[in-house]
């Protein structure tokens, strides 16, 4: 759901600015290939980053995260 005036955060943005290790080798592989996929079971459940530089990233680049109200 995009706010107007607002651009919403793209899959992977934060991987690919921060240039992940993980992400450059998801990268050189064909999507769906059995390679792109054990590296993409990386990122699913063991991601070399943490949530606190996830989020901080956020912060710097300016996004907001949002939800909608109790009685929406």
């Amino acid at each position: 759901m995009s706010l107007e005036g607002y651009i919403d955060y793209q899959r992977r943005e934060f991987c690919k600015d921060i240039a992940c290790p993980i992400q450059v080798l998801l990268d050189s592989e064909q999507e769906a290939s059995p390679r792109y996929e054990t590296l993409r079971g990386i990122c699913k459940s063991d991601c070399i980053h943490s949530t606190y530089q996830f989020h901080h990233w956020l912060i710097q680049k300016g996004y907001l995260v949002i939800r909608p109200g109790a009685n929406v």
